[in-house]
């Protein structure tokens, strides 16, 4: 069994008894050098063992040489915290966590925030753009930093989206002797601040065309990536969003993948929603990794660079639902189908008469939802306007209700 104690900036003086029982009558003791630093004196017999770096490959046999311990770590172990990666790594029926309160309260706690009207977002060790999928106007965010250099590099980053009016209050030392704060505007916001620093932000701009663009309702303009033409279009796109249903965590096969923009939006929709590309042109594969990382959503979205036709679907991660917009054929659409289970989702659209038959043949098997979609956009016509048709899509929707294989 591991005790995970948490343990804020105040030390030893902010643990309440239970907590300082299981440190001072610990033979082990494992955490960072400043963990470890804060606690010394009260656990004069105890043999203290700093995290070995890297971290994760080391743990392993760190906890299997050490037996049970008690392990230190900041604030809710829980939150972004060495806890969540020792339950993972062990199971929640041997990790024992004692949290103490998190920066991230503290933080709401200074500015006066309800926790229901804040997001915590972490950008410890990741990639500060995590915070981008979260911004609208009056959007209350407590982002994690990982140094004193990320308030300013954050400010930068919402400066060059459009929300440098952005209230930012950088707080390090929450809890501590050493605790401050300073509120700049996302745009003049420079310097740095100590480390051990979380920055709240009040999300604001005066750009119209920003404010307008933000939220998580699917169907965004086609400029919100990078792309070559080939991707499904704003209303399409919505339909089958709205077909596919994102929840939270679930994850997406797109399958003929194109620039991403099905997979990239249903994972903008929720929050830790997840999705495997399959795309066989490897410069669009590699624009679908690009627009993921600059929307903020690296580590969220894979691709796998291959032809849908060959594509071994038992190797990629389970799929709550599946997409299909590019590549349609009756084998892909057959195997897509049967790799899903009870409750999952398939869309697929076609554009073309072999499309749609394959569509046909399918739902003859599966039931489900055929929809026939044509849009058509007002365009100049001299100086006039004049209605021009999209090509129609002919779309899918099926829901996976038993267990039995499909031919």
């Amino acid at each position: 069994m591991i005790d995970v104690v948490g343990i804020g900036d105040d030390g030893w003086a902010g643990l309440d008894e239970a907590r300082r029982g299981l440190v001072a009558g610990a033979a082990t003791l494992i955490g960072g050098r400043r963990h470890l630093d804060l606690v010394a004196d009260h656990a004069p017999h105890a043999d203290l063992v700093a995290w070995p770096s890297p971290l994760r490959p080391g743990l392993e046999a760190l906890l299997e040489a050490k037996g049970d311990a008690v392990v230190l770590a900041s604030g809710d172990p829980l939150r972004s915290g060495i806890g969540t990666t020792l339950v993972e790594l062990l199971g929640p029926e041997s990790v024992r966590v004692h949290p103490a309160i998190g920066s991230d309260a503290l933080a709401r706690a200074r500015q006066g925030w309800s926790a229901e009207e804040a997001v915590v977002v972490t950008t410890v060790g990741r990639d500060l753009r995590a915070v981008l999928p979260h911004l609208a106007p009056r959007a209350r965010l407590v982002v994690l930093c990982s140094t004193g250099e990320d308030p300013a590099r954050l400010g930068r980053l919402l400066t060059e989206h459009g929300w440098g009016a952005t209230m930012l209050t950088a707080r390090w030392h929450l809890g501590g002797a050493e605790e401050g704060a300073r509120s700049e505007r996302a745009h003049a916001f420079t310097g740095t601040t100590p480390d051990l620093v979380v920055v709240c932000v009040e999300a604001r701009t005066h750009d119209p065309v920003t404010a307008a663009a933000a939220g998580p309702v699917p169907g965004r303009a086609e400029d919100f990536i990078d792309h070559d033409g080939q991707l499904t279009k704003r209303d399409v796109r919505a339909g089958a969003l709205a077909r596919l249903r994102p929840t939270p965590g679930a994850h997406l096969w797109d399958l003929g993948a194109g620039n991403g923009s099905v997979a990239l939006e249903w994972c903008l929709a929720v929050d830790r929603a997840t999705a495997t590309c399959v795309e066989r042109d490897a410069t669009r594969a590699s624009r679908i990794t690009a627009n993921a990382q600059a929307l903020g959503l690296a580590g969220r979205v894979d691709v796998v660079v291959d032809d849908t036709t060959t594509t071994d679907l038992s190797a990629l991660p389970a799929a709550d639902a599946v997409f299909v917009g590019g590549g349609l054929d009756p084998d892909l659409l057959a195997r897509a189908w049967s790799s899903l289970r009870p409750g999952a989702r398939l869309v697929a659209h076609a554009v073309t008469l072999e499309g749609e038959s394959a569509l046909l043949d399918l739902h003859a098997r599966t039931g489900g939802e055929l929809t026939r979609t044509s849009i058509e956009r007002a365009v100049p016509l001299g100086r006039f306007l004049s209605w021009t048709p999209a090509r129609t899509v002919v779309q899918l929707a099926a829901t996976r209700t038993d267990t039995e294989d499909q031919p």
